[in-house]
């Protein structure tokens, strides 16, 4: 498998690719390992995990690198991502402990009821490209710490730092029979839904976990999706400083190139300051450096995958045959690479792609409405269910629309944020089950409950 920087479209490098036959022995081997990895207590497990967070930091610019040179990322993007995300291992730290803990329910008459909580076994994850330290940190050191054994299944466009993962955690005490990476594309996520897995653990589209669901629906084991979303954000008429707001807007739609699943994607502006807020985003865009992953100035880079130039060219096209206005943007850059335009479209309706399919790209349709309840009719005419945000001065105003809103995380006045504090979380099409929170530590255990007579 070659694998390709999406800046330069030259080979980094080539790698071998696992088949159905060597996924079997990964698993077989993790097999044997788990349960020894499960008898550990806790704080030797989690003492691991803090190793090979301080591996990371101390590697820091060079997975930064490897990042970069793979997605597209530019690289102080990157090296956010890299560091940022280690604020899961200080989660685990102050929360793993207790919350995998037994719990005594009850205790009276002789009597006592309690909850312990045991591993799933072996999991598989199947991860992403666009934020491999976010979206990867969630589940296999969650699950780690739990005391499952991971067969991590990389993207084929983040397979370098797949790797890299399996190398610090081995150095970090984790043992070669608890870890193992799978390389490969869609052939091996296949052979990996044909094993016997205790639980599977996927971050990608709708469509490819749709799939996997059905697939896996006649073993009847644990099935977490992380999908798509096509996140809305309403301006309010009384926000504070309209700049101000189109240009957080501007960089919940833009930031990691719009390839982010909780990415701004659909923006409504009350008409009372529709024109300032266009004008302001516009300004805002323009202004982005694109090029150079690797330049310490480069707001937007390559998008990582070939064929999503195709997709973006699409949505404009559809949305100025159907009377938007495209105010920058909506091309794709001619050079080495597969760069686009930083893309605003006004005057979008619900008629156009843009505003109803996912885009995952550097491209954003602003809407003007009259009300806050016709905002609300249009921030939930989606499949999805993963973010919405509100801009608003008014906390109350903007929690009225939120507890209307078929969502797994709201936000007031900021957008395209993740906490390991609180459950991310996506309903209808953006997906099922939880990670992050104690509500992600819980995911990787399952309670037995125990009534103990003396």
């Amino acid at each position: 498998m070659k694998i390709i920087n999406p800046a330069t479209e030259a080979v980094i490098t080539e790698l071998k690719v696992d088949d159905a036959s060597s996924v079997k022995i990964k698993y077989e081997k993790l097999q044997k390992g788990q349960k020894k990895w499960a008898a550990l207590p806790v704080k030797d497990r989690l003492d691991t995990i803090v190793k090979f967070g301080d591996l990371v930091k101390q590697q820091a610019d060079d997975l930064a690198r490897i990042l970069s040179s793979e997605t597209g990322k530019p690289l102080a993007q990157a090296k956010g991502e890299v560091m940022g995300s280690l604020n899961r291992i200080t989660h685990l730290k102050a929360n793993a402990e207790k919350w995998l803990a037994p719990e005594v329910i009850s205790s009276e008459n002789g009597m006592e009821e309690s909850i312990r909580y045991e591993a799933l076994g072996v999991i598989a994850n199947i991860s992403a490209w666009n934020f491999p330290y976010n979206v990867g940190y969630n589940v296999f050191l969650y699950a780690l710490v739990s005391g499952n054994a991971v067969l991590y299944k990389p993207s084929e466009f983040a397979s370098l730092t797949g790797l890299k993962f399996q190398e610090l955690l081995w150095e970090a005490g984790v043992p070669e029979d608890v870890f193992i990476t799978a390389i490969g594309g869609g052939a091996v996520g296949e052979a990996l839904l044909e094993l016997p897995i205790d639980a599977y653990f996927f971050t990608g589209s709708y469509r490819t976990g749709k799939y996997i669901a059905e697939k896996l629906a006649e073993k009847l084991v644990p099935v977490q999706l992380e999908l798509g979303g096509k996140d809305p954000l309403y301006v309010a008429d009384d926000v504070s400083d309209v700049k101000e707001a189109a240009e957080n807007a501007a960089i919940g739609a833009f930031y990691n190139n719009g390839q982010s699943c909780c990415a701004v994607e659909r923006i409504y502006v009350h008409e009372k300051i529709y024109d300032e807020f266009l004008s302001a985003i516009v300004e805002s865009v323009k202004n982005y450096k694109v090029g150079d992953p690797t330049a310490e100035d480069t707001f937007l880079g390559p998008l990582t995958r070939r064929p999503q130039l195709q997709v973006l060219r699409a949505q404009v096209e559809d949305a100025i045959k159907q009377g938007a206005k495209l105010e920058c943007g909506g091309e794709r850059i001619k050079q080495k690479g597969y760069f686009f335009e930083p893309t605003v479209l006004s005057d979008v309706s619900h008629q156009m792609e843009l505003m109803q399919e996912e885009s995952f790209g550097p491209i954003i349709g602003i809407q003007k409405v009259k009300s806050d309840e016709e905002a609300l009719e249009l921030m939930q005419d989606t499949d999805y269910g993963l973010t919405a945000a509100v801009f608003s001065k008014d906390k109350k105003r903007a929690e009225k629309l939120f507890e209307q809103l078929n969502t797994g995380t709201v936000y007031w006045n900021c957008c395209d944020r993740v906490s390991p504090n609180v459950p991310w979380s996506g309903r209808k099409k953006s997906g099922l089950g939880f990670t992050l929170s104690y509500l992600g530590i819980r995911a990787f255990v399952q309670p037995k409950a125990y009534h103990l007579k003396e």
